[in-house]
């Protein structure tokens, strides 16, 4: 990876990585993904898909991918009562 990027996110699941990038480019925040997997053996091992941002957007990133990670599932189980 060239110098001045940083990783902020990684994932043995390609679909949450490519979810992850482009909520951030929704944001204006341009991600690499890259894709650390064995196509020819077809092995998902941990934290095999990476995303980096510039270091100049990577608190910006990382606060919008926590916020990413906290947000409710859709689950109707999980939805507090009070709440609504």
């Amino acid at each position: 990876m060239e110098k001045d990027w940083v990783k902020i996110f990684s994932s043995d699941r390609p679909f949450e990585a490519e979810i992850v990038k482009g909520m951030l480019s929704e944001n204006g925040i341009i991600a690499v993904l890259i894709n650390k997997q064995s196509s020819s053996y077809n092995i998902v091992l941990p934290d095999q898909v990476e995303l980096y941002v510039h270091e100049t957007e990577e608190k910006v990133a990382k606060d919008l991918v926590h916020n990413h990670n906290n947000l409710p599932t859709g689950d109707p189980d999980s939805v507090d009562p009070q709440q609504g």
